[in-house]
């Protein structure tokens, strides 16, 4: 490669908002792309099937379970939502943390990139899946409930969790606190516990397998300072320690352990903050860094770094280094309107850029972090 950044063309129609996760890992923004490792699926017509109960029957007759698990492991992914239909047994185990560990350990995972986009129209907007050759794969069946917008997506245990948002339902207007998951192993939608602050326009991420929502705007407009984290083993979102002031408008990741926010805005800041808010679960505590970006529009972890776009210098990533409390800017090698600005995606360890609007003259930039700092391209 020639150096950081390389075009790879992945789709003619608008990808757009980013976050970047892993997604067949036990431990993953309202339209977001998602670089993803998950289950290819086919249809779930075959789950209404009735399926015997036997959860405490072998899983494979004449077999130990270990040797049965790791062989269902390697059945197809297409055939997931089939095998899922055979028995309880199997679909309980398909459905669980266990069986993405034991994929892992048999080597047959890949890593596939979830994108939500719109149509040629850009009215109406829907998820397809791509592998890491750019090849578009198949759509994701629509999520349920009312279109919204604002909401929070993060993936744990395998699963895409998408929390919130708000959404004009007959002409009015409402923030919402529902929370939908989708199974790509069983290509279904289920409807999760509720959070306790109907919300929108917050940050939202998984750290150590928990989904934290935080700040954003609430059913009447107000900006919030609450947080709250779901916990999958309870099925319950829990009230936790609340940020020192509101925060609307924000990005989160998870980062050496650590939940951070930044971008936005707050109500005791003129303009964007430049505040990230770090929580540690650890300690259930909030610190502050005063050296973050001013309105993060694209975040996303590589490696060991924290790479960001802020809105008013969409030609640079701002990279942070925690070993040392720095931010590095590196050019984005592109010319032209500084309206059309990037969202972010992570595919074997580099890092996507997607244009917002589709333009003749951007495609897809690849940055990878490991080429040798004098192939670096340099802007005129």
């Amino acid at each position: 490669m020639p150096g950081p950044f390389s075009v790879k063309r992945i789709k003619e129609s608008d990808m757009c908002f980013s976050n970047s996760v892993q997604q067949d890992t036990p431990a993953a923004k309202s339209d977001s792309i998602l670089s993803s490792k998950v289950a290819n699926v086919n249809s779930d017509s075959i789950l209404s099937s009735t399926v015997a109960d036997d959860c405490h029957d072998s899983i494979l007759p004449g077999l130990p379970d270990d040797v049965s698990k790791h062989c269902l492991a390697l059945v197809p992914r297409s055939s997931f939502p089939a095998i899922a239909a055979v028995s309880k047994r199997w679909r309980s185990f398909i459905k669980s943390k266990e069986f993405l560990t034991v994929r892992k350990l048999a080597g047959v995972l890949e890593e596939w990139l979830y994108v939500l986009t719109v149509d040629a129209e850009g009215k109406e907007s829907h998820w397809e899946v791509l592998d890491c050759f750019g090849h578009k794969h198949r759509e994701l069946l629509p999520m349920p409930g009312p279109v919204k917008a604002g909401f929070g997506i993060a993936v744990l245990n395998g699963k895409l969790l998408v929390s919130a948002g708000y959404s004009v339902v007959a002409g009015t207007g409402s923030a919402s606190a529902d929370v939908y998951q989708y199974d790509p192993c069983l290509n279904s939608w289920s409807l999760l516990a509720s959070m306790n602050v109907a919300r929108y326009d917050f940050a939202c991420a998984e750290v150590n397998g928990k989904v934290y929502a935080v700040g954003g705007c609430g059913t009447d407009g107000e900006s919030l300072s609450c947080a709250e984290m779901y916990d999958a083993d309870t099925n319950k979102w829990i009230v936790i320690e609340s940020l020192r002031r509101p925060r609307w408008g924000c990005f989160a990741c998870c980062f050496e352990g650590k939940l951070y926010v930044m971008g936005g805005r707050s109500s005791f800041t003129i303009g964007n903050s430049r505040f990230v808010d770090v929580y540690s679960p650890e300690s259930h505590t909030w610190c502050q860094m005063k050296n973050g970006c001013v309105m993060v529009t694209a975040h996303a972890v590589l490696g060991k770094k924290l790479c960001c776009m802020e809105w008013k210098n969409e030609r640079k990533l701002a990279i942070f280094n925690p070993d040392d409390n720095s931010w590095k800017m590196v050019p984005v090698p592109v010319t032209g309107s500084s309206r059309i600005g990037f969202r972010f995606g992570i595919l074997d360890g580099k890092l996507l850029l997607f244009s917002v609007q589709e333009d003749p003259g951007y495609h897809t930039l690849l940055y990878d972090p490991n080429a040798p700092e004098e192939e670096r391209p340099q802007l005129p």
